[in-house]
């Protein structure tokens, strides 16, 4: 499987209402020096409505500036779209919507 497929299949696994970080989701994926690697594989997203891009932010809860799938503010609507509330500093809280994923006894992502 390809790095960019790894990330798209750790990101389709975000649920609505959380967020993970990009180095988050580059450890899941398989390496935590990825992280850049998720930003370039996020801009370059296949299938916007399906891999949820718009859940990925940087390790303060911090939106994307210019968000790939419709500019900047974009991420943050369909965040608030999604339940979560931002806090008076524009970040996430991500002791609150921070993703914890569960693994199946075999290690994979459920």
């Amino acid at each position: 499987m390809s790095v960019f497929k790894k990330i798209y299949s750790v990101v389709s696994k975000i649920p609505k209402g959380k967020v993970a970080t990009y180095g988050q989701v580059a450890m899941l994926a398989g390496n935590p020096r990825w992280s850049r690697v998720v930003g370039y594989a996020l801009h370059s997203n296949p299938a916007p409505g399906i891999i949820p891009c718009h859940r990925v932010v940087n390790r303060e809860g911090k939106t994307a500036p210019a968000f790939a799938f419709g500019g900047e503010g974009v991420q943050r609507k369909l965040l608030m779209d999604e339940g979560i509330i931002f806090n008076e500093d524009g970040c996430v809280d991500l002791k609150i919507y921070g993703w914890q994923p569960q693994f199946s006894e075999n290690g994979d992502i459920i």
